[in-house]
Order: C-alpha cells, then sequence, then structure tokens
C-alpha cells in the first residue's frame, strides 16, 4: 500500500531517520482517519447515516476519544481479500469520555467490508469489552454491520461467539448498550439482545434472525426489512428496542442522558446531581391528577412527573407493554428506578409483556445500585384463555422473582386500587418491600368488592327478595369492613397513610435513609428464574 505525506499528498519514500518515520505514520493515520474513500463517505451520507467516527464525535466529549488498534488489518486470503486490506479492519474501537466519565466504543464502519465481522474485526472487539471489564466502565456499541464476513468462513462466526460470550460475563457488572445505527441480521443480533438497554433510529435501523427474502421462501410471507424488523416494530411489538428515534443525532444525545443516569459499574451508586427542586415541595395538584372512584382512568405519567425532579424521567419501553411505566428518573438528585401501573391502558392490569418489561427493569436497577420506587394501582393480572396459555403464570413470576430477589432500597406506594395477586408481586412488604405507604383513596384487598361480594355473600343474594338491593348491601358492606383505606395499615401492612400532596417529601425523606441499607442474599452459584 502506498503511504502519501500527510501534507502534500506526495508518496513517502522509505524513510532514513525518526523523522521520516514521524512523517510515515502521520500518512498511514491519514488513511486510517480518512476512510476508504470519499466516495464511501458520500454513499453513507446518502442513506441518511453518519460514519463510525462522526458517531463517536457524537457520542463523547469533545477531543476525548482515544482510538485501539487504529492500524489493525485482517490476515484472511482469498476471495479477493489478501489485495484488500485496509486500516481498522471495518470497526473503531477505543474509549474516551461522557461528561467527564470513562465509556468505552466500538463502532462499526459499514465503509469497510459493510461493517462485517471478520476475524480480526472481532478480536479489536473482544479487547474493548475485556477492557471495558477490567475498567469498570460502561460499553456502547455503535451497530452499523452487514453481519459475518462469509469470506473468512467459520473462523467469523467464531467471533461472534466471543462477543456473547463476553456480553454474558459483564452482564449485572458494567452498564451494556446497543445503538442500533444499521441493518443487523442473524446472529450478530444477539449481541445486542444480552446488553441492558437498545437503541434503534428509524428507516435505517434493522433487527432479524432471518430477513425478508427468507421469510418469503419458508412461509411464503411477503414483508419489508422495516415492517419485519425497523425500529417501530421492536418497540411496539416485540419489546426487543427499548428507544427509538427520528435520527441518529437525537438517538445518541439520548445515549449520553441515558449514561449520565447510570453508574460507571456495578461497584457505585449511580451519579449525584445538583438540583433546584426543593425535596419538601408539596404537590396540591395530585389531590386532583387521581379519581377516588377506581373505575375512572387517569394518566400515571403526570402524577410522576409531579413527584420527580423538575418533572424529568427517562422512560424505557416506552411504547411497549403500555399498562406499565418503567423510568429512570431523580428525586432530590439521587437516581431512582420508578415502576407504576398506568390506569389509562388495559386499566393498569398486569399481563405476559408488562411483567416481562417490569421484571427485567427491575434486574437492571439491583445490579447497578438504583432504588426502586413502585406506584400501585393494580385491578389484577389480565384474565383470559390468550394470557393462560401464553403462560401468565411463568411470565408474572419473573417480576415477582425480580422484586423478591432485589437487593436495594424498595418503597412502594398504593395510589388507589391493589387487589389479588397482583398486589403482592408489585413490591407489597410481605416479598421485601422496605417501606409501604398508601393515599387515603387507597384500595388493598383479594378482588374489588363487587367480585368478592358475589363469592361471599351468593347465598344471602339469591335468597333475597330483591337480589339487587342485597346484592348492593353486600358490597357496600364488604367495602366498609375489608376495603376502608387503614384496614392494611391496622394490620402492620402499610407503613403509613400519608398525604397525597406530602409523597414526593416523604419519598426523598425514606430514600435517604435507605442509602445506607445493606442485604445479602443467600450463598449460590446463581438463582433460577422462571423463564
Amino acid at each position: 500500500m502506498t503511504v502519501l505525506e500527510e501534507t502534500t499528498g506526495e508518496p513517502i519514500g522509505e524513510p532514513t531517520d525518526a523523522r521520516g518515520r514521524v512523517a510515515e505514520l502521520h500518512g498511514i493515520r491519514t488513511q486510517a482517519l480518512a476512510g476508504p474513500s470519499e466516495k464511501a463517505t458520500q454513499a453513507q451520507h446518502a442513506k441518511g447515516k453518519l460514519t463510525a467516527r462522526e458517531r463517536i464525535e457524537l457520542l463523547l466529549d469533545p477531543e476525548s476519544f482515544r482510538e485501539v488498534e487504529q492500524l489493525r488489518r485482517h490476515r484472511a486470503s482469498g476471495f479477493g481479500l489478501e489485495a484488500k486490506k485496509p486500516y481498522t479492519d471495518g470497526v473503531i474501537t477505543g474509549w474516551g469520555t461522557v461528561e467527564g466519565r470513562t465509556v468505552f466504543v466500538y463502532a462499526h464502519d459499514f465503509r469497510i467490508f459493510g461493517g462485517a465481522l471478520g476475524e480480526a474485526h472481532a478480536t479489536k472487539i473482544h479487547k474493548i469489552m475485556d477492557m471495558a471489564i477490567a475498567a469498570g466502565a460502561p460499553l456502547v456499541s455503535l451497530n452499523d454491520g452487514a453481519g459475518a464476513r462469509i469470506q473468512e468462513g467459520v473462523s467469523a462466526l467464531a467471533g461472534y461467539g466471543g462477543i456473547f460470550q463476553r456480553n454474558t460475563k459483564a452482564s449485572g457488572v458494567i452498564p451494556q448498550i446497543s445503538v442500533m445505527l444499521g441493518p443487523c441480521a442473524g446472529g450478530a443480533a444477539y449481541s445486542p439482545a444480552l446488553t441492558d438497554f437498545v437503541f434503534m433510529v428509524r428507516e435505517t435501523s434493522q433487527m432479524f434472525i432471518t430477513g425478508p427474502d427468507v421469510v418469503k421462501a419458508v412461509t411464503g410471507e411477503e414483508i419489508t426489512q422495516n415492517g419485519l424488523g425497523g425500529a417501530d416494530v421492536h418497540a411496539e411489538t416485540s419489546g426487543v428496542c427499548h428507544f427509538a428515534y427520528d435520527d441518529e443525532e437525537t438517538c445518541i444525545a439520548e445515549v449520553r442522558y441515558l449514561l449520565s443516569l447510570l453508574p460507571q459499574n456495578n461497584r457505585e451508586n449511580p451519579p449525584q446531581a445538583e438540583t433546584s427542586d426543593p425535596a419538601d415541595r408539596r404537590s396540591d395538584v395530585l389531590l386532583d391528577l387521581v379519581p377516588a372512584d377506581g373505575n375512572r382512568p387517569y394518566d400515571m405519567a403526570k402524577v410522576i412527573e409531579e413527584i420527580v425532579d423538575d418533572g424529568e424521567y427517562l422512560e424505557v419501553h416506552e411504547r411497549w407493554a403500555r399498562n406499565i411505566i418503567c423510568a429512570l428518573a431523580r428525586m432530590d438528585g439521587q437516581v431512582v428506578g420508578i415502576v407504576a401501573n398506568q390506569p389509562q391502558t388495559l386499566a393498569g392490569v398486569l399481563d405476559i409483556e408488562a411483567s416481562e418489561k417490569a421484571a427485567r427493569f427491575v434486574q437492571m436497577c439491583d445490579a447497578f445500585n438504583i432504588p426502586i420506587v413502585t406506584f400501585l394501582d393494580v385491578p389484577g393480572f389480565l384474565p383470559g384463555v390468550d394470557q393462560e396459555h401464553g403462560g401468565i403464570i411463568r411470565h408474572g413470576a419473573k417480576l415477582l422473582y425480580a422484586y423478591c430477589n432485589a437487593t436495594v432500597p424498595r418503597i412502594s406506594l398504593i395510589l388507589r386500587k391493589a387487589y389479588g395477586g397482583a398486589y403482592i408481586v408489585m413490591d407489597s412488604q410481605s416479598i421485601g418491600a422496605d417501606l409501604t405507604y398508601a393515599w387515603p383513596t387507597n384500595e388493598i384487598a383479594v378482588m374489588g368488592a363487587e367480585g368478592a361480594a358475589n363469592v361471599i355473600f351468593r347465598r344471602q343474594i339469591a335468597d333475597a327478595e330483591d337480589p339487587e338491593a342485597m346484592r348492593q348491601k353486600m358490597v357496600k358492606e364488604y367495602k366498609a369492613e375489608l376495603m376502608h383505606p387503614y384496614y392494611a395499615a391496622e394490620r402492620g401492612l402499610v407503613d403509613d397513610v400519608i398525604d397525597p400532596a406530602e409523597t414526593r417529601e416523604v419519598l426523598i425523606r425514606s430514600l435517604a435513609m435507605l442509602q445506607t441499607k445493606h442485604a445479602d442474599l443467600p450463598s449460590r452459584k446463581h438463582g433460577n428464574p422462571p423463564q
């Protein structure tokens, strides 16, 4: 390969001294930084996509990136590979900072071999992953690759195996974030699936195990790439994607925001932030936001906005399983994870997808020392043949297991309904919540009063001269006896019934007390959670 002088562009002859060697080095680095060609860069931009280096510049603080193995080239031969050995081998690896904190990154360069993974390419990724684990710092992958490099055969497949093994080793140790900025097909899709968060960009990123052509050949179904595995599909239907955005700039900016809410590793706490939002701020508007009538819906998101610092929070899986909200926010500057039923969707019931979504979120918070605050307004689990046959018992148990296994500070707040098994699963005191509060509008019971009265007083209602009047009488009696707001508090199942307007202050004071909480799990290799 001819090396050009950095300033004049003239070929460099054989260097004879140190200055010549340095000039040679600068020429090589210029080529590595420029990439394969201006034409390839223009083609990337024409697709509405940034180059790998442009993406890294957006992600990291200015001039903080330090590249590793920039001059790496593959050693493969055959199928014309020996004549094409570009520097970086199609992946840029290194570290830098985000808001001053170290972050490791690798980015596929689609301009080189379509970002396809070969042996040298994979080895670079393995190295940067090992460095991130050893340094105890987050790893961000900027994915834009065409899968395994077919010309290198099984060596490429082994490279993916090494990535999966390291994803698993790093799980719960350092935050792992996958940013999908192009195609991701076949086995390559499993690395993002093993990470903590997946970001996607509409129209330009897709994820699937088998592409549209294979689907058509096997099943006869015709579908586009975006219809099969685009950002909206994975954000709304499959739940594979946690965040979806319209453009790369917004997407990468949100990755930076997420990193600001996460610790460097499982041995640290999330970063504290200054806030001008008073810890003792009253929220009288909460008295009007949540109707006392349990049959009337409301937007739980507005409740969360009233309680957290400056009304700001980052919702995870916002468009999937909307009957439950999972979000990261700050309270008095401290990062908290919020799990909340959403009465606006399916009345806030728990179903298969909501259970899976919340379980994974609780596990993530527990792994990275993020306290969990749970807002309950849940009428139960969703009934139906599809739910039972789909394994609601098994999937609901995932959320139960996640809460029971969590050792971070856990506070639950019952706003209104908390019925049946769903009440227990949503971090009740009986499964280990450190503190449980309730509003005066709470109703904690095995089931709703109407259903309970129909079961308990079935004979009295059937034998009455006016069954409906008797039923209403029994419903009222059941409510007065077992569903009044202080029944659970009288039995020590709720630590306090609080004024809704004081919720923010109560939660912040409780979180401050629990900051020094320490809890040990039994000695074991690992649990065997329901799948």
